[in-house]
Order: C-alpha cells, then sequence, then structure tokens
C-alpha cells in the first residue's frame, strides 16, 4: 500500500536500523520512524502485526512511498542509491566500489551476526554462559573484525570514504563503534577507524541518527 512518505521501522538501539537512518539523513528524505522495541514485553518483532509485515522478524525495514517493502539494511542502502541517485552512497570507480562494499559487508555479514541481540541472548538462555563469558565472546569478534578493516581505513589518510564527504564505509563503521563503546571494547588498536569514525559523528547526518537521539530511546 502507497505511503505518503517513507517509513522505517527500526529500534533505537539496533545497528543495522541506524545504518538505515544515516543513509537517509545523508540523501536527505524525510521518513517518518516507528518504533519496533526489541526487548520490551518479549520483543514486539514477534508480535504478529509486525510479522505480517516483516515474516523475518528483524529490523530495519523499510516501506516506500509506492508500498515497496525491504528489510535487510544493506540491502535497502543499495536500494536507496539505486532509487536516489544524488548524494551516492558509494564511489564511481568499480575497483573503489568493491571495497566499499567488502568493508560494509565484512562488518554486516562477519562481526554483526556473531554479537547481535538474539545472538547473546541464546548464549546466555540457553547455553547458560556467563555475563563475563558473554562479554568475552562479543569482545574477541569485534576486535577480530576491526584488525581486518583497520589497514583499510588507514588508506584514506583523514579523509572520508568519498573524499570529502561520508558513504557506505562509514554507514557501517560508525553504529558497530557504537556498539563496541558500549560493551566497552578496547579500541586503542585501531587509531584509523577511531579517527574515521569521529570524523563521521561530527555531521549533522550522524548527528541526528545516533541511538541517544531517538524518539524511542529508553531513559
Amino acid at each position: 500500500m502507497p505511503v505518503e512518505r517513507p517509513v522505517l521501522y527500526g529500534y533505537w538501539r539496533s545497528s543495522a536500523a541506524y545504518r538505515v537512518r544515516i543513509a537517509l539523513n545523508l540523501k536527505g528524505i524525510d521518513a517518518e520512524h516507528r518504533s519496533v522495541h526489541l526487548v520490551r514485553d518479549g520483543g514486539d518483532q514477534h508480535r504478529a502485526e509486525y510479522r505480517e509485515l516483516n515474516p523475518q522478524g528483524l529490523v530495519p525495514l523499510l516501506v516506500d512511498n509506492d508500498g515497496t517493502r525491504l528489510s535487510q539494511s544493506l540491502a535497502i542502502l543499495e536500494y536507496l542509491d539505486e532509487t536516489r541517485p544524488a548524494l551516492p552512497l558509494l564511489p564511481e570507480d568499480p575497483a573503489a566500489r568493491g571495497r566499499a562494499r567488502a568493508f560494509a559487508q565484512h562488518i554486516a555479514s562477519e562481526i554483526h551476526p556473531l554479537d547481535n541481540l538474539r545472538v547473546l541472548k541464546y548464549l546466555v538462555s540457553e547455553l547458560g554462559i556467563s555475563d563475563d563469558a558473554k562479554l568475552a565472546w562479543y569482545r574477541h569478534w569485534v576486535a577480530l573484525g576491526l584488525a581486518a578493516l583497520e589497514p583499510q581505513a588507514a588508506e584514506l589518510d583523514g579523509a572520508f570514504s568519498l573524499g570529502e564527504r561520508p558513504g557506505l564505509v562509514e554507514i557501517c563503521l560508525v553504529p558497530q563503534m557504537y556498539n563496541a563503546r558500549r560493551f566497552d571494547c578496547d579500541l586503542s588498536a585501531y587509531p584509523a577507524l577511531t579517527a574515521l569514525d569521529a570524523r563521521a559523528r561530527e555531521l549533522e547526518a550522524f548527528r541526528l541518527a545516533a541511538p541517544e537521539a531517538q524518539a524511542d530511546a529508553d531513559p
């Protein structure tokens, strides 16, 4: 069903939804944000009305003006870039585009799935590991993933991935770094990533997308 403006279903602490919020802001797309609380009362993502919209039961979910529904953050980002090509999120050069996609996919496919909410809950509730062991698990995969990305960030030499402005690289990096700080990961071995994250977070598009700036943020 068509809608007056795009609707993003998300959760303030979801790093995947965070990515899409940043992209919407960078492209100047006015979207309505609807909260799907992943924790309260067992999680809104399990409710029948949300499952009808998104059978995966995950966030984010984008509903575009024409009624198009898309889940999975990287697919949404590519869709936004193809349907709103102004201010592209990827470089023009094919090799640079490939490197940016590889950077994003390393975060979205190698780091995030191992450390997301439902995996951490399963480790504790079903496998009975302690909170200390859960944190060790989380920090291990973050450290392994960020170490692989640090050389690529260092190659930017103080610039953004698109030169004077950020793109897909920063869209995926900033939420991951937010989560790393939230779980007290040691980031001292990643100066280039830390600097790139800090540069991006100074921009309005990133500030407005930050978890604590969302209307559904827990007090």
